[in-house]
């Protein structure tokens, strides 16, 4: 499995509940579920992630 950078996020509890409920919804974690938002936001806005290959930890 890839490494993961960990870091504190403070976030407004509202927001947390409403993550939190849409993690509920699509049976994943609060943690999970912020990467997919923030892929999807990436994505819309024409960002594109490098995926790193696994076995070297260079850019594919």
């Amino acid at each position: 499995m890839a490494e993961r950078k960990s870091f504190a996020l403070r976030l407004d509890p509202a927001l947390h509940d409403a993550i939190a409920r849409l993690a509920a919804n699509d049976l994943r974690s609060v943690n999970a579920e912020i990467e997919f938002l923030l892929r999807e936001a990436l994505k819309a806005r024409g960002v594109q992630i490098e995926a790193k290959d696994e076995r070297s930890g260079e850019a594919s």
